[in-house]
């Protein structure tokens, strides 16, 4: 099938390319200044120039040379509890490595019944024996090597691309237990090798699954164990460069299994940034933003994925998917980058993309203001949303998270500076009055010229001080988002003592903020009380995102599942109650994380039958032998 249509496909593009060349021949001419508007780089799958950058780039081939197998983040990263019983971040890589956290062990013992003596330690390797051999699918690995594109069907290789980062998938392999996984792993150099892959598997009646950077929390990665043909993992990291920066028209184009930081540094060589900015941005890729609709906590001044894409090219089992310019909007009948945003990787994989750049913000100022109450703080990021005077950022927790974040206050170096916050804590409790059981904190962050920054800065100010907000400091906004990036080692520290827990999120009207927040977090404590949960969970929230209509809204709950037979069926069987109160609610099935195979029983009722039936009939034309077999979405 590939190879019939994009063998077509592909003359017809060329004729009309060599065509308008032709017209636009003769305008070109050098830029005034002497200087290239575009930066290109060659592909290295055909022996061109080097990248814009030759940087060595963060993800290996061998993603376990640097990274953990069964947990998240990279090996030498990790919260622990030292021989004295205090917390430590482990390595050198964050603010926050080789700290003391003096808190966290009073907080986590008191929080959920913990026992620093009751351990559940992680099986410390993985045993390729345990893993089933892979079934190949020999005619295809016969043409695949006459392509020189680089596979392994090693254990691990196959092991480190079966899974996201949900709960029960990290759980398996603590315990050293594996599921389906990928027969094999290809890497593709660029967009022409991704070309010969999906032809190939077309012509062998092979399972492809695209790969970006692996931290899925919607089970997306999962082989469907009843698939009975060849799984092949297409690996996309190593197509991660720049190919072009065109600073006329502030638009980069790259190769969209780049990962977050290393597009961001890249960028900021040349004086620019996405501003694309989601937790997970360390080792999330571009494609996998684009296959999941992303968005990033500075989405107020840069846009969701959607806003900032404006050229996506994806190849897919009927040939090449991509628009004939890349004009900043068009009036072309249904957006066809709307079938791919979301697509997640059911029809096809994303291999380039252009995305609006930014020069890099002069000034960056941090921020924080503590709330008397939850209600309060919720009425002022509204009232900021209405006035469409948000920062480049702005959280607010609810209490339960705001003691969590003090819980992981790093150990001060000087008296001084705890005087200072014994101070600010006594002048918040005692002299304004805030009850320390409901308070609650927004971060902020401001970007852009100095002068708009602090002129920007005091108007949201003003208007929290209009809901009891007091100004809290920049440090408290620098440690809420430093935090940012070592939050989701904590899970690994929790399994460690017998505590799971876990994250989902969800898009909610202004109106029905509060009733979300309130009800998710009452059938949470509910739902563990009837399902035999010894010690009360941790339930909590925060606003992560404001819009116009309405907010995103983060949920955390976590317990301690000693006595339970089977706590991640217990653990499923509270997120699903909560997942139902959310869409009871008027909450959306989700925000940014996708739907995968975790959600998609409620995508019916969140986009219709008819919905439904327009998204299987693009799945039906596009891809009809179900090559991209991951079974996401429908």
């Amino acid at each position: 099938m590939a190879s019939n249509s994009s063998g077509g496909g592909s003359s017809d593009r060329q004729r009309i390319a060599q065509q308008r060349l032709r017209i636009i021949a003769g305008h070109l001419q050098t830029p005034v200044d002497g200087e290239p508007a575009v930066l290109a780089a060659g592909c290295k799958a055909q022996g061109s120039q080097a990248d814009v950058s030759t940087e060595e780039k963060t993800v290996p081939r061998r993603r376990q040379e640097i990274m953990k197998w069964n947990g998240w983040g990279y090996s030498d990263s990790r919260f622990l509890f030292n021989k004295k019983g205090q917390a430590e971040f482990t390595g050198k890589r964050y603010r926050l490595s080789g700290m003391i956290i003096p808190g966290l062990k009073d907080w986590f013992e008191g929080t959920f019944g913990a026992n620093l003596q009751h351990k559940s330690p992680a099986t410390p390797i993985l045993n390729s024996s345990d893993v089933k051999p892979p079934t190949l699918n020999e005619a295809f690995l016969d043409d695949l090597k006459s392509t020189g594109i680089p596979f392994s069907h090693d254990a691990e290789d196959r092991v480190f691309r079966a899974h996201g980062h949900c709960l029960h998938e990290i759980f398996a392999l603590r315990e050293g237990k594996f599921g389906r996984v990928p027969d094999m792993v290809v890497w593709p150099n660029c967009h022409n090798d991704v070309v010969k892959i999906v032809e190939l598997a077309c012509k062998h009646n092979v399972c492809l699954i695209p790969y970006g950077g692996g931290t899925s929390v919607s089970s997306a990665l999962e082989c469907p164990p009843e698939e009975t043909r060849s799984i092949v993992s297409l690996d996309t990291s190593q197509m991660n460069r720049i190919l072009w920066i065109d600073e006329k028209n502030f638009t980069v184009h790259v190769e969209a299994g780049i990962v977050g930081q290393d597009l961001e540094r890249l960028l900021n060589e040349s004086g620019y940034c996405t501003g694309h900015e989601p937790d997970s941005m360390e080792f999330s890729s571009l494609g996998g933003w684009v296959a999941t609709r992303a968005s990033g906590m500075k989405k107020n001044i840069y846009g969701n994925i959607e806003d900032l894409v404006v050229h996506i090219k994806m190849v897919t089992p009927q040939g090449v998917i991509e628009k004939g310019c890349q004009g900043p909007r068009m009036s072309t009948g249904p957006d066809v980058h709307h079938f791919i945003m979301g697509s997640e990787g059911t029809l096809g994989v994303v291999t380039e993309v252009t995305m609006k750049i930014r020069p890099m913000p002069e000034y960056q100022k941090y921020g924080s203001v503590v709330f008397p109450n939850f209600e309060q703080g919720v009425a002022c990021l509204r009232e900021v949303a209405k006035q469409r005077c948000a920062p480049a950022s702005i959280r607010l927790m609810d209490n339960e998270q705001f003691k969590f974040g003090h819980a992981l206050k790093p150990q001060v170096s000087s008296l001084f500076t705890s005087f200072l916050d014994g101070l600010k804590k006594f002048y918040i409790t005692k002299f304004k009055g805030f009850d320390p059981n409901r308070l609650c904190v927004a971060t902020l962050l401001f970007e852009g010229n100095r002068e708009k920054v602090l002129q920007h800065e005091k108007q949201v100010y003003d208007i929290a001080a209009k809901f009891g907000g007091l100004a809290a400091g920049e440090d408290n906004g620098q440690r809420g988002y430093m935090l940012t990036f070592v939050i989701a080692y904590l899970r690994d520290l929790g399994m460690d003592y017998y505590v799971i827990g876990e994250s989902f999120e969800t898009s909610v009207p202004w109106d029905r903020v509060l009733d979300i927040c309130r009800n998710v977090k009452a059938r949470i404590l509910g739902e563990c009380k009837e399902r035999g949960v010894q010690f009360p969970p941790l339930s909590t929230c925060r606003v992560t995102q404001t819009y116009d209509a309405g907010a995103c809204v983060y949920f955390y709950f976590a317990f301690n599942y000693r006595g339970l037979s089977d706590p991640v069926h217990v653990y499923e069987q509270v997120e699903h109650a909560a997942r139902e109160e959310i869409l009871a609610n008027g909450g959306s099935l989700s925000h940014h994380h996708g739907v995968g195979k975790l959600r998609k029983e409620w995508m019916r009722e969140t986009v219709s039958s008819v919905g439904m039936g327009m998204i299987k009939s693009v799945k039906d034309y596009v891809d009809p032998n179900n090559i991209f077999g991951n079974r996401n979405l429908l």
